[in-house]
């Protein structure tokens, strides 16, 4: 490798971390919500930071701890939070289309590192695709993102022995603050998309009487996403 090439390469990892840097600051005090709700729903530390490892998902991660908070099924919970997840699948399409001229490998590990919040950023910064190493750019830039995540995950369980019961209850607001959060700027886009959220929010209080918390959760989201098909058709022929 010459000097150069070790050049290009620091200086790809070094932008990659700057331009991480924003979602570090707001990971970590959402991780740490995420940490002391998990531990308090009953969540060991090693399974609380287990999940943050493994799944990466910060919505699925809440959905996740709050259905084991009132006993939800692994089933429940498995095929809530796959169906939460999978626009991952759509993300994931679009960054490989953006990263044609970087080997197939490294598209791979990147996409598994894919959030809302890496996919937003990795898509501002397009031109790096083109570059010489833009991989580690990328790679750089999803893996500060990800310490930052388990971090403050870590963080968050080993705190929620300590933290006061009063403020530990008021982060309960996170899980929905983050729900809200994916939500609008869907509805800024298609305002119809409120449509498909007020329908996954009555088929959910309809149907956990006679089904559970858990699969009413499950319903909601599925009938939500394929009343969305329409109504996003809809939007799209008017």
């Amino acid at each position: 490798m010459t000097q150069r090439d070790h050049q290009q390469k620091k200086m790809q990892i070094r932008d990659g971390f700057i331009a991480g840097s924003p979602i570090v600051m707001g990971y970590l005090p959402i991780a740490l919500a995420y940490g002391v709700l998990a531990q308090q729903s009953g969540m060991s530390l090693m399974e609380l930071t287990g999940m943050s490892l493994l799944v990466f998902a910060g919505a699925a991660q809440f959905m996740g701890a709050n259905m084991i908070a009132f006993s939800a099924s692994a089933i429940e919970i498995i095929v809530a939070t796959f169906v939460l997840n999978f626009r991952h699948f759509v993300m994931s399409l679009s960054f490989v289309n953006q990263l044609k001229r970087i080997a197939l490998p490294w598209k791979f590990s990147l996409t598994l590192g894919l959030t809302d919040e890496t996919f937003s950023v990795s898509s501002i910064y397009r031109k790096q695709a083109n570059q010489a190493y833009g991989q580690y750019f990328y790679g750089t830039l999803i893996l500060v993102a990800y310490l930052s995540w388990v971090f403050g995950s870590l963080l968050g369980g080993l705190l929620g022995d300590v933290i006061p019961p009063q403020l530990s209850q008021s982060m309960g607001v996170a899980l929905y603050a983050m729900f809200i959060g994916l939500l609008i700027p869907s509805v800024k886009k298609q305002h119809k998309i409120i449509l498909i959220s007020v329908t996954a929010m009555i088929v959910n209080y309809l149907l956990q009487p006679m089904i559970g918390e858990g699969w009413g959760i499950v319903a909601g989201t599925l009938v939500g996403g394929v009343a969305g098909i329409f109504v996003l058709d809809e939007e799209e022929n008017t």
